[in-house]
């Protein structure tokens, strides 16, 4: 089944699908520049940067799929520059935010939100912006196109059961090819959250049950909500027994914590009004998979 086939199928459940061929891109991307550190430097080169990484990930193409205008992933991407040498040095955060709307709702809910602390890279004002998959020499572009992949494969798995396999495997891809450039984030076992343990841990057998519960809690949770609440709540509450799964299966991975970091506000919300049954079994996983976060889900019972 093919990925415009699959986020078809998806999309007429929410009346998304085109009834002609689109050729929206798959992003529509609000990128921040933030130089507030860099202090004694001509700030032009940052508006620069800021409009060229705006123009890369909402004008290109990502993916053969179909994408309506009003299809486009809303995403931010806020670079925090550390330090900055006039011979074009960057040294960086980068924090990347990816939304999804909720069916028959105004709400939307977080998808991905992750800070990686390892952006290096040269760039000179108006040096102009190219990527290719298969020769990454710039860092640059490599983390920018990494993230626009990773971002719309989680988009599809919300759609569909593991329908964002395809681009997860351009993710990859990147990793791979990024490994001759020398710079920080690409290497296998370097650090658990960098961006090759990311995309790994999406691409592993074991992280299965993970995948599943991205399309498990948005599509048949998060968007029955608003139709039938306790329906959707049971959904969610069913769900998140694969989150559990998931944390059993691949101890070390990073992915489990990083759901509950990304909806611990929304999971409160959402069980506020559940029953004490519901609340008694939520509080017990999501206290196994994110223990920091023990007094938060203990407040559930309350």
């Amino acid at each position: 089944m093919t990925k415009h086939i699959i986020r078809c199928i998806a999309a007429l459940f929410i009346g998304l699908c085109p009834m002609h061929k689109a050729t929206a891109q798959e992003l529509e991307a609000k990128v921040v520049v933030n130089h507030q550190k860099i202090q004694g430097t001509n700030t032009s080169v940052f508006t620069t940067l800021q409009e060229a990484l705006t123009e890369f990930l909402s004008t290109r193409k990502w993916t053969n799929a179909q994408y309506t205008a009003r299809e486009k992933i809303v995403c931010s991407f806020n670079l925090i520059v550390n330090e900055y040498s006039d011979d074009g040095r960057f040294a960086c955060n980068l924090m990347v935010q990816a939304n999804r709307p909720v069916y028959n709702a105004s709400y939307n809910t977080t998808v991905f939100n992750f800070n990686d602390n390892a952006v290096n890279f040269n760039y000179i004002e108006n040096d102009k912006l190219e990527f290719s998959d298969d020769m990454i020499d710039n860092n640059l572009t490599a983390v920018m196109a990494y993230y626009a992949y990773l971002i719309i494969g989680l988009d599809m798995d919300t759609f569909a059961p593991k329908g964002g396999t395809d681009i997860f495997h351009k993710a990859e891809n990147v990793v791979n090819n990024a490994q001759m450039i020398g710079e920080e984030g690409w290497k296998a076992f370097g650090d658990s959250k960098n961006r090759h343990a990311l995309v790994n841990d999406y691409m592993n057998g074991a992280m299965e049950p993970y995948r599943q519960l991205m399309y498990d809690y948005h599509r048949k949770g998060l968007d029955e909500m608003a139709q039938n609440a306790e329906r959707g709540r049971s959904n969610i509450t069913t769900s998140l027994a694969l989150l559990e799964k998931a944390k059993q299966d691949k101890p070390m991975s990073a992915l489990p914590q990083l759901f509950t970091e990304i909806k611990k506000d929304e999971l409160l919300g959402i069980y506020s009004k559940g029953t004490a049954k519901e609340k008694e079994e939520v509080v017990r996983i999501l206290s196994l998979v994110n223990p920091s976060y023990a007094s938060d889900w203990e407040d559930l019972k309350k």
